[in-house]
């Protein structure tokens, strides 16, 4: 399929990995939202990944501040591709919307995993299971190609808080108590490519950022503006309305793609239906959301000067964040009381 699952599974996917298991629901919410969901549990869809369309089935289905989340297996694709998806990814499956499937597969390259997904509606799943491996690796490089790099927002982080990624990747997804014997050499390319096996692993111990933060997101935003306005001596709406944008990609991205999947209880204890999580997560996620930003602003239409425009302050807005990583970043994490406890 794609080299990510939300973002090219070469970036930060480890932050983006979901487990069924971990995401519940009570039993009157489920009464209360299956009315209303444009989706059944079990239903076929198509699903749009990067920039193609494929048949996906529906898994789960959670509804959290107001915003609809769908759990969908790719059909014909190993479950690591497995991920939460919101509406806007989603359509009915229908003969118009498998037309439409077609045509924008086509357009972004008649290749073999095209005539495979083509295939796939007519093949038995025997067929499909055995050419899945073979789609799968065809895509990694193929469909990478069919990026256009020159519409891309790009974000190129500082050295230094690549190094605080690659750590964050240590402290949450290593043994809590046998960290310090774990040396922190990953590179941050490791770290792109390879925390996604780390966090589908059982994980005992383990450490978490201690929430709330502070500073939140919020907060921090709050002090980049703040920092801007006393050196230029003013700030434009449309520099305002980036950073409220940035804020709102936060609040959407972080439940679907930020966490590492031993993070999820934590954030359903830590923000329930009523809270954002910009209120409550701070420096160490909102880092993570500037990997992913790239391919999330890839699906926008931006005009040239607005893109350029918006590269320039997400740069700026990270040497901000690599000036202050003493003062917005933790140093350690902690052990949560559950796992304290069944350490005892």
């Amino acid at each position: 399929m794609g080299s990510s699952k939300t973002t090219d599974g070469a970036t930060a996917n480890s932050a983006t990995e979901s487990d069924t298991s971990s995401r519940t629901h009570s039993d009157s919410d489920v009464a209360d939202q299956s009315a209303s969901s444009p989706y059944a549990e079990g239903e076929k869809v198509l699903a749009y990944h990067n920039t193609r369309i494929y048949e996906a089935k529906v898994l789960q289905i959670e509804y959290k501040l107001k915003e609809w989340s769908f759990f969908v297996h790719y059909l014909g694709w190993n479950k690591s591709w497995d991920e939460w998806v919101g509406v806007d990814r989603l359509m009915k499956y229908t003969e118009d919307n498998l037309q439409k499937k077609l045509a924008i597969n086509e357009k972004h390259g008649n290749d073999k995993t095209t005539k495979v997904a083509r295939a796939s509606q007519f093949k038995s799943k025997s067929s499909n299971s055995t050419r899945s491996k073979k789609r799968k690796n065809d895509s990694l490089v193929k469909e990478e190609a069919t990026l256009h790099h020159d519409k891309l927002v790009s974000v190129h982080i500082p050295p230094t808080l690549k190094k605080q990624l690659v750590d964050d990747c240590e402290f949450i997804t290593h043994l809590g108590k046998n960290l310090k014997k774990v040396p922190f050499s990953t590179s941050f390319s490791s770290w792109q490519f390879g925390c996604q096996e780390a966090c589908q692993m059982p994980v005992f111990g383990t450490l978490l950022v201690k929430l709330p933060r502070s500073p939140n997101v919020n907060d921090i935003v709050k002090k980049y503006l703040d920092y801007r306005l006393k050196k230029d001596g003013s700030i434009a709406d449309s520099i305002e309305e980036i950073f409220k944008g940035l804020c709102c990609y936060f609040d959407k991205a972080l439940p679907v793609m930020l966490l590492y999947k031993n993070e999820r209880k934590q954030y359903q204890e830590a923000c329930p239906d009523d809270i954002s999580p910009s209120t409550v997560y701070g420096a160490e996620h909102l880092l993570r959301l500037f990997v992913k930003l790239p391919e999330l602003l890839f699906h926008v239409n931006i005009e040239e000067e607005t893109r350029m425009q918006l590269q320039a302050k997400l740069i700026d807005f990270l040497k901000f964040l690599r000036k202050n990583q003493s003062t917005f970043f933790l140093s350690t994490y902690h052990v949560p009381e559950d796992n304290e406890n069944s350490s005892d």
